[in-house]
Parts: structure tokens; C-alpha cells; sequence
């Protein structure tokens, strides 16, 4: 438990700012090209990737079991829970998870208002492309909520436990990038968003974890958590966390739900077993 400790402890403490130079880009290059397409108007910016969407829709939707499965690591009940673990072994990362999903989820809403890019089942007939799931509507699909969440989480992940190793490193840093872009397009395949709904959602879940990871550098918090008088009001939580994922096994029998719950029951096992320890 140490060792991972002061990995994490390591790892965050040579972040810098510079680091939200690749999702600067990304989004510079965004911005450049909605520009020279003319593309900065809610009907242009739809249009420019209509044909896209349903291609990659169609194709997607072929395998709609491996899309729902992977389109809810992005709420952040399923995706946190998954998490839990960290709880124990390591509260400074789950510091950062608290703070960055603060910054991403004011983010989200603020930009949702102000772009109010209509969602494809608002725009287009149900019969023209696949819907999988629950049917999203209304006028929020600029950026993807979920692929924010996942990809402020897989953030934390990557430079958390970045390994030392050279290859090892490219080898880290390759599956984390491949993990966010299949649970990011499974956003497409179920027909809630748009291609650059889930690009521009996944840069600003970066910028929002480097911030975190920042902040959480500067004011070194998290230690709370090792406390035993808090070990009640946390193992609470997580039995209230587990009623609620219970609840979506309920609605939806999804395989993605019972990995969250069980990882649930773990956490608050091995809580529980340090608890009566100490």
C-alpha cells in the first residue's frame, strides 16, 4: 500500500501545466478547421460531420452489446465505482478524482449552455441511423459528458501509476489512449453524440485532470481519508453507492454493472477488514 502511495505521490508531483499542451492543440486544430469550413453555426458545425456520424454509427451499432457495455464506463457512477479500490490504497488520487470532476462537470455545463448543439436524435429520424439504449434528446450534445468523465479518469490513471520503464511507459501510455478513444466513439455507436462532441469532450476531461493533478500538488490533501473516524461515514456511502448500482443492474442488465458492483463489495470489504484491525 506504500509503495503505491508514493507512486502516485511521485508520478503527480512532476506534473506541470505544460502538460495541456497536446489537448490545446487538439482543440486549436479544431477551432482552425470549423473556421475555414465556416463551420462556427450550430446547423454548419452538424452538417460538416452528418456523414461521418452515420458511418461510424452504422458501423458500430453492428456490435450494440460491446457499445453499451462501453459507453457506460463513461457515467461516472459505473466508471467511479470501478475506482473505489483507490479509495484505500491511495486517497490522493482520489483527491484529484473529487477536484477534477468538480472543474469537468461546471465545464460541462457551461459549455453545453453556451454552444446548445442539438443531439442527432433531435435532428435526424430514428430510422436513419441506430439508437442503443436510452434515447438522448434535447439540446446538450456539445461536448460529450460521458467522454469527459472517462477521459478526466483515465488522466489520473495515466499519470498516476506512469511507469519508469521506457517501454513500459509507450506500452501504458498506447492502451490508455486506445481504452478512451473505443469507450469515447461508443458514444457515436449508440447515437448520443456527434464525432467532435466526443474529441472536444475528451480534451477538456485531460485539461480538467491536469488541473487537478496541480491543484492537488498544491495543497496536499487527501491524508483525511486514512483516518479511522471517517472509515464509517465513507463505508455509508459506498452501501448507498451499491443500492444504486443494484438499482441499474435492475433496470438494465448490463455485464459492465455487476464488474461496478463488485468492485464495490471489495472496497467496502477490505474497509470494513481494516476498520476492525486498527
Amino acid at each position: 500500500m506504500i509503495c503505491i502511495k508514493n507512486l502516485v505521490q511521485n508520478n503527480f508531483n512532476k506534473a506541470r501545466l505544460m502538460l495541456l499542451l497536446p489537448a490545446i492543440i487538439i482543440l486549436f486544430f479544431i477551432i482552425l478547421g470549423l473556421l475555414s469550413q465556416g463551420a462556427l453555426s450550430v446547423n454548419d458545425y452538424v452538417e460538416i460531420q452528418k456523414d461521418l456520424f452515420f458511418y461510424m454509427n452504422s458501423t458500430l451499432s453492428e456490435i450494440p452489446n460491446i457499445q453499451i457495455n462501453l459507453t457506460q464506463l463513461g457515467n461516472p457512477l459505473i466508471l467511479f465505482s470501478l475506482l473505489t479500490i483507490f479509495i484505500i490504497y491511495t486517497p490522493r488520487f482520489w483527491t484529484a478524482i473529487l477536484i477534477s470532476t468538480i472543474i469537468s462537470a461546471i465545464l460541462s455545463v457551461i459549455l453545453k449552455e453556451l454552444f446548445d448543439v442539438p443531439r442527432p436524435s433531435v435532428l435526424f429520424n430514428h430510422d436513419s441511423f441506430v439508437i442503443i439504449g436510452k434515447i438522448h434528446s434535447g439540446y446538450a450534445s456539445l461536448p460529450s459528458g460521458h467522454s469527459m468523465t472517462f477521459f478526466t479518469a483515465i488522466t489520473l490513471l495515466l499519470f498516476a501509476f506512469m511507469p519508469k520503464k521506457f517501454n513500459s511507459k509507450i506500452a501504458w501510455i498506447i492502451f490508455i489512449i486506445v481504452l478512451g478513444f473505443f469507450v469515447a466513439i461508443s458514444r457515436i455507436g449508440v447515437g448520443a453524440h456527434f464525432p467532435l462532441d466526443v474529441v472536444i469532450g475528451a480534451s477538456i476531461g485531460y485539461i480538467a485532470a491536469i488541473f487537478a493533478i496541480v491543484i492537488t500538488n498544491k495543497i496536499k490533501c487527501g491524508s483525511w481519508i486514512d483516518h479511522k473516524k471517517y472509515h464509517i461515514i465513507i463505508m455509508v456511502l459506498l452501501i448507498l453507492w451499491g443500492c444504486a448500482i443494484v438499482n441499474e443492474i435492475l433496470t438494465a442488465n448490463l455485464f459492465v454493472f455487476y464488474c461496478a458492483l463488485i468492485s464495490i463489495i471489495t472496497t467496502l470489504y477490505l474497509m470494513i477488514k481494516s476498520h476492525v484491525k486498527k
